[in-house]
Formats: C-alpha cells, structure tokens, sequence
C-alpha cells in the first residue's frame, strides 16, 4: 500500500499482473478480483474507492452496493482501435477453424477479429497453433448481439502466448471493444457478455471525454487461506 499525503485521498496500492509466462500491462479480471478482497476484509476502512498504481497508469475501483452484497466497478484507460494494415486476413480465419471474417482492427498490442453472428462466436473452434501464428499478444473475437437480446455484443478472448488459452472474462480487451462498438453502434453504454467457458456479463460505459472505460462486474471469494511468516 502507498501512504499518500493527504489522508482524504482514497487508499492506493501498487498492483502488478503476472500469467504463468509473462507480466501484463494491464489486466481488468485481476484488478477487480484485488478489489473486491479489499473491500470485503475491510482493508480499506471505510473507503468505498481504491486507486491501484500500475504499468497502465492509476485504476479506480469503487464499491457499489447492490441488493445486500456489492458490485465493482473499474474505471480503466480506453484503448483505441485501429485499422489492421494488412490484407492478408487468411491467417485468421484459419486459426478460427475457417470462420468468416467481417471486420479485423489491432490495438498496440491485440487483435481484434469481428465475426458476423452471435452464433459464430459461440460455435467457435479455435485451433491454437494457429492463433499462435498471429499478430497479437491476445486474439479477441467478438461480434453483435442479435435484435431483441439483452445484450449488445459478445466477446471470446485467446491468449496461448501468454500463457491463457482461453481468458473467462477479459477486462482489459473490452476496454478496446468499448472504443470499437461505440463507433459502430453510436453509443456509449453497453451490456456485454463474454462467452467463455466460465463465462460472464459486464455493464460498460465508454466515457469518450476523460478517455476511461468503466467497467462493473461481480466477484466471488471461492477460497482462503494463511500465510505463516
């Protein structure tokens, strides 16, 4: 934890993701799960924001009550995308088993590879010698919902070169997926969901002005344990 000068400034910690091969710049699944062991064993008083000082500048986290427990929601940089300057697009539809391609667009370190259904995102057969060809450190695939679903659009994420075959819900990549589909759908507040194995819903709003992405999702402590010194 960092002490701060001014003790009306929310509690602040250094935070830092590692996966079993590399250190990541940034990572949303993490932040959140570190925010919610803080703030449900009451390590930050009775503080409901923390500020993680990280790789991808300072992240805030802020505890909002709902129904008798809390939700977190993460405020995180944008990351924009870009135009992928390539034509070959070959390389990807092979690692995604064939799969038809509509759009493909690249950040400074992802790409993002957009398919034309809900469904071809579900059905999805990813061949990971394949992804590993690609440029990217992470391959996200998403597409739109369908008309009348509660949701807005649909996300996969594969990451074999760091060590994560498949993300269950990834934070970081809809940082960037917020900046793609608000230029699509012309809009700013999205519900996404991210159809992993363990899958998972996420609430977005795409602040275009302070350039953030807020995040809300919910976290769950499945264990515990001790540490003797």
């Amino acid at each position: 934890m960092i002490t701060g000068s001014n003790p009306l400034d929310p509690p602040r910690f250094i935070l830092r993701w590692f996966t079993r091969f590399v250190e990541m710049d940034i990572c949303g699944h993490a932040t959140l799960a570190s925010a919610h062991v803080l703030f449900s064993n009451g390590l930050v008083g009775s503080s409901d924001i923390v500020e993680f000082a990280t790789q991808a500048g300072i992240l805030i986290a802020k505890s909002v009550p709902e129904k008798g427990s809390f939700l977190v929601e993460l405020s995180l940089p944008e990351i924009l995308t870009c135009e992928y300057n390539s034509n070959d697009v070959s390389m990807f539809s092979k690692a995604l088993s064939g799969a038809t391609i509509f759009d493909i667009k690249g950040t400074t370190t992802d790409s993002t590879v957009v398919l034309p259904s809900w469904d071809s995102v579900t059905g999805l057969q990813p061949i990971r010698d394949d992804i590993l060809k690609c440029p990217g450190k992470m391959l996200v695939v998403t597409a739109a919902a369908p008309p009348g679903s509660a949701y807005d659009f649909i996300s996969r994420v594969f990451g074999p070169k760091i060590g994560v075959d498949e993300s269950p819900v990834c934070g970081s990549a809809h940082c960037a997926l917020a900046h793609y589909w608000s230029l699509k759908m012309n809009k700013c507040d999205f519900v996404a969901y991210a159809a992993s194995p363990r899958s998972g819903t996420l609430k977005i709003h795409y602040d275009k002005e302070k350039q953030r992405v807020l995040l809300t999702g919910e976290a769950v402590t499945v264990m515990k344990g001790s540490v003797l010194v």
